[in-house]
C-alpha cells in the first residue's frame, strides 16, 4: 500500500496512548486523535483475544455517529493474559507489584485488538505476542514502579522501558504489539480496508 493512497482519508485514532500515537506517526500516516471516554469493561464469559477485540470495537463504535464518508477510525485495546486471566492497568503501587510478581519467571501473552471503522464497514483483528520474563527480585520490581510509575499500561509494564531491558528474555511475535499497536498487521489491514468493495 502506498501511503499516498491514504491521503484522501481522514484517519482518527481513538487512543490516548502516547505509544500508539508514536507508532502510527512512524508508519507515516497522518491522523488526528479523537477520544471518547469508554469504560474498558466486557462480558465475563469472554477470554483473551475476545476481550481485546470487544473493547476495541466498543471504543470505535462511540465515534460512528460523527463519521463522514472519508473518515476511518482506528481503535485498539491491549491486554496482558497470564494464568488464564487479564492483567489490566494497575490502580496503584500494590496492584502493580502484584502483577509484576505474577509475570516474573513466566511466559505471558500480550494481545492487542484493533477495530477499523468507517461509515460503510467495520473490520477487527487481534494480534498476540508471547513474552517471557526472567525472575525479578522485589528490589527490581520496586525500582521499576517507583521510577517509571507504569499505571497506564496493561500488566503494569512497558517493554520499551528499563524492565524490558533487564527482565524480558524472549519475545515470540511482534515487538510493537507489546508496545500497544501491531503496526505491521495494521498497515496491511488498512490497505485491505480501503480497497475492499
Amino acid at each position: 500500500m502506498a501511503i499516498d493512497n491514504l491521503s484522501r482519508y481522514r484517519i482518527k485514532l481513538a487512543s490516548r496512548s502516547p505509544r500508539r500515537q508514536q507508532l502510527l506517526k512512524e508508519l507515516g500516516i497522518s491522523f488526528e486523535v479523537v477520544i471518547k471516554d469508554c469504560p474498558e469493561t466486557y462480558p465475563e464469559n469472554l477470554k483473551g483475544e475476545e476481550i481485546a477485540l470487544y473493547v476495541a470495537c466498543e471504543k470505535a463504535s462511540l465515534l460512528k455517529h460523527e463519521l463522514d464518508n472519508y473518515d476511518i477510525v482506528i481503535a485498539a485495546d491491549t491486554i496482558v493474559w497470564c494464568n488464564n486471566r487479564v492483567l489490566g492497568k494497575a490502580s496503584g503501587y500494590e496492584e502493580a507489584a502484584s502483577m509484576l510478581r505474577e509475570i516474573s519467571g513466566k511466559t505471558h501473552e500480550v494481545i492487542t485488538g484493533v477495530c477499523l471503522l468507517s461509515l460503510s464497514k467495520e473490520k477487527s483483528f487481534a494480534v498476540s505476542t508471547r513474552v517471557t520474563f526472567e525472575e525479578m527480585s522485589d528490589e527490581e520490581i520496586h525500582y521499576y514502579i517507583e521510577n517509571y510509575r507504569p499505571y497506564d499500561k496493561a500488566g503494569a509494564y512497558g517493554i520499551q522501558e528499563w524492565i524490558g531491558y533487564i527482565a524480558c528474555s524472549r519475545i515470540e511475535g511482534s515487538y510493537f504489539n507489546v508496545m500497544g499497536l501491531p503496526v505491521h498487521k495494521l498497515y496491511h489491514e488498512l490497505h485491505n480496508f480501503i480497497n475492499a468493495k
